[in-house]
């Protein structure tokens, strides 16, 4: 049987991988720090049986470590088969053309090469990426390296901001949510009512995938990025040290909304949170946010007067913010500030319209 398995490098990979099945076949725990995001968790050996591998290639041989791995392979390979043809279903030999699967392990090496060889010799189109995720980690921080245009959206905390930005989306504006990738809104309360953050290495994949499909692949439309103001630190994320210093130099429209309005807005956002959880939330920023205003904060959330609570987390906010958004050079010419009367998506309408010189 002719071998028809094809290896790809990273930029190839990807292009032809989009919307195809990709298989990361190397240990749970690898997985689950970081992946391509696109692929599907499909181990060749189990964490324990990937360092008993590992060892054996330490102490023994190459040669010790493959038929060890022999040894955890040759009963699953049955299993793996039927797993794939679960997924996309059963090889047709009289067809010109097959189904295709894409794989790849940490280094482009034997545990990538071990299941392509198996579902090549089934009847599927396999394909390799040559170097495996490393090729694909090297592939991401290059793209934080690319020159990208940006408008940055600014605004007090309870400003909505997501809303605007998701609003800016339905009106064909580029757009990419970092809050959403980070799986966090930034402030101490930024976990609420979202998923556990991703890996620091995950964050920068989903952040370079992004960057990629929407600005940097070639053929797309050009246009400029929104983001949202950010301080460099998502929860326990950093943005990238070259994305962060180009948002800072970028023009930053900011939205100037009533104190008492965006109050409103985050009484009805976190106002039904665990009381326990806001207290504790409002103990970890005790020093910074002061011993009487801590002191009172917590009291205040304990009798259950949210609003009262809220209202001097936010103006601890509006003073952080500030000091932020002004500790940016040159920024009185790259700052626009739009009046809001309320927090709503509809003010995503004011920053498409033309603004003065």
């Amino acid at each position: 049987m002719t071998v028809t398995i094809q290896r790809l490098r990273i930029k190839e990979f990807l292009q032809a991988s989009k919307g195809k099945l990709i298989l990361d076949v190397r240990s749970p725990g690898e997985y689950g720090h970081a992946h391509i995001p696109s692929a599907t968790s499909f181990p060749l050996f189990t964490d324990e049986e990937r360092k008993i591998v590992g060892t054996t290639y330490k102490q023994k041989s190459r040669e010790d470590a493959i038929r060890t791995g022999l040894d955890f392979f040759s009963p699953k390979m049955k299993k793996m088969v039927e797993d794939v043809e679960e997924m996309l279903g059963r090889p047709d030999s009289t067809s010109a053309v097959k189904l295709e699967v894409f794989i790849y392990c940490w280094r482009g090496g034997m545990r990538s090469a071990a299941i392509a060889w198996l579902l090549d010799l089934y009847g599927f189109q396999v394909y390799t990426l040559a170097r495996g995720y490393k090729a694909f980690r090297n592939h991401v921080l290059e793209t934080f390296e690319q020159p990208v245009e940006l408008k940055v959206l600014g605004g007090y905390t309870g400003s909505g901001k997501t809303e605007v930005l998701n609003e800016l989306a339905k009106h064909g504006e580029i757009v990419i949510d970092l809050e959403k990738l980070a799986s966090h809104k930034g402030s101490a309360f930024g976990s609420f009512k979202m998923p556990p953050q991703p890996s620091q290495e995950m964050f920068e994949n989903l952040l370079s995938v992004e960057l990629n499909e929407k600005v940097l692949s070639p053929g797309l439309s050009t246009g400029t990025l929104w983001l949202e103001d950010e301080s460099q630190r998502i929860g326990d994320l950093n943005l990238p040290n070259t994305l962060w210093e180009v948002m800072r130099k970028s023009p930053i429209v900011f939205l100037e909304i009533p104190f008492e309005e965006r109050l409103n807005h985050i009484v009805e956002e976190y106002g039904e949170c665990e009381k326990e959880k806001l207290i504790d939330s409002t103990r970890r920023i005790s020093q910074r946010l002061g011993g009487l205003d801590a002191k009172i904060t917590m009291e205040l959330l304990e009798e259950g007067n949210v609003r009262e609570a809220f209202s001097i987390l936010l103006r601890y906010y509006d003073k952080r913010y500030l000091k932020g958004l002004h500790n940016r050079e040159n920024i009185s010419t790259l700052l626009t500030k739009i009046h809001c009367d309320a927090v709503t998506p509809k003010n995503a309408l004011q920053l498409t319209k033309p603004q003065p010189v």
